[in-house]
């Protein structure tokens, strides 16, 4: 059976099956992406458990947003440095938004996280179509604006189909339109916007808010283990805890203000996070660093519109649309301050408003989300 004959076999296995295949043909220039993984020029092909360490660590990056069109781009803001010694590719590029693709322009997502909701993250599917609308550019251009709508629930156990339209290339700006496809029919629709580097005498920020570094403050997988020490805590909060607890969440997170679990009052609708990609990710396409910073922007974003009304149960909540503004370069695996507020909420919808900023005071990005929220009221309890 020739080599070719083979690697068409391969690629119709389903994925539940044991046996896993990369596909990549590796070249002296950039790598080259086929079904994402890695093939030698001969053309031998290789299980994935034995070519996985190689490919994490020189290939992962550049298949998570560069691809055939990525290349060096705007680097990332200030901090530089090597990776920490021991430390791993994050998993956010190693797999989470790792696209394998299928044909021109049409890209299949197999990885989820999926959190203790048991549909697909937002975040994630922001992030994947973000991936994908990026190999459908130049090396040159920078992602400086997306906007989505979640049209339909998605499917934790299938894959996810991306298919890009190259909806406009322009001189300065390119649009690309994505659609994310789950059982023939669109769960997600995307436009991203990318801008040729161009400089501007007209600049100016708001002033990054005053808060405590990350180093003082406590993971949130401290803040949960503290919570369930305490005796007086109810079972049925203790079991939420646990769940969350148990979730592996890709993204390193400090809350700067959490919000007191034994009472229920009313808490002004504005919360911060210090938020970085778990593992390493370094200098790299700026648009791998806008995937990842994509799909940390979902997290725990909309329930800022829900702290002025602790005193009812969620029933259901679920993100309608994302838009997020790319302002200058930054690093994802570096500590961000995301700053979350939420300016109205009624007629069971909320919005939410979000802004990154660097550790140096610079704005880095820019989000707003607006979602559904059903409650329904449960007892005043001052104790949980």
């Amino acid at each position: 059976m020739t080599n070719q004959r083979r690697s068409l076999r391969i690629g119709r296995r389903r994925a539940n099956q044991p046996r896993v295949f990369c596909h990549t043909q590796v070249t002296d220039g950039p790598t080259a992406q086929s079904a994402g993984g890695l093939r030698p020029a001969g053309g031998r092909h290789f299980p994935l458990r034995r070519c996985c360490q190689w490919h994490r660590f020189r290939v992962a990056v550049e298949m998570a947003a560069a691809g055939d069109a990525g290349g060096a781009g705007t680097g990332p803001g200030p901090g530089p440095g090597p990776p920490p010694p021991g430390d791993l590719r994050s998993v956010l590029i190693t797999s989470v938004l790792n696209l394998e693709q299928l044909d021109l322009d049409l890209f299949r997502g197999r990885q989820h996280w999926v959190p203790a909701t048991q549909r697909l993250f937002g975040g994630q599917i922001v992030g994947q179509a973000l991936v994908a609308a990026a190999r459908a550019v130049s090396r040159d251009e920078q992602l400086h604006s997306l906007h989505c709508y979640f049209v339909r629930a998605g499917d934790p156990k299938v894959p996810v189909l991306y298919q890009v339209e190259r909806t406009r290339t322009g001189k300065s700006f390119s649009v690309r339109s994505v659609k994310a496809i789950q059982h023939g029919k669109p769960i997600f629709t995307c436009q991203a916007s990318f801008q040729l580097s161009q400089g501007s005498p007209v600049q100016h920020q708001y002033t990054m808010p005053a808060v405590p570094p990350p180093e003082e403050l406590l993971t949130q997988e401290e803040l949960i283990q503290k919570f369930l020490q305490n005796p007086d805590l109810a079972e049925r909060y203790r079991k939420h805890l646990n769940k969350i607890q148990a979730e592996d969440v890709p993204i390193d997170i400090k809350p700067v203000n959490p919000p007191d679990i034994f009472r229920l009052e009313p808490q002004e609708p504005k919360q911060f996070f210090w938020v970085r990609a778990r593992g390493y990710i370094g200098e790299t396409d700026m648009k791998v660093h806008c995937c990842v910073a994509a799909y940390i922007s979902d997290y725990a974003f909309l329930g800022t519109a829900l702290l002025p009304h602790r005193q009812y149960r969620v029933k259901f909540m679920v993100s309608l649309d994302h838009s997020m503004w790319f302002h200058t370069p930054f690093r994802a695996d570096h500590w961000m301050l995301y700053e979350c507020e939420s300016p109205w909420a009624g007629g069971c919808r909320g919005l939410v408003q979000g802004r990154l900023w660097r550790r140096d005071g610079v704005l880095a990005v820019t989000c707003a989300q607006e979602g559904v929220i059903r409650v329904e009221q449960t007892p005043n309890q001052s104790k949980l």
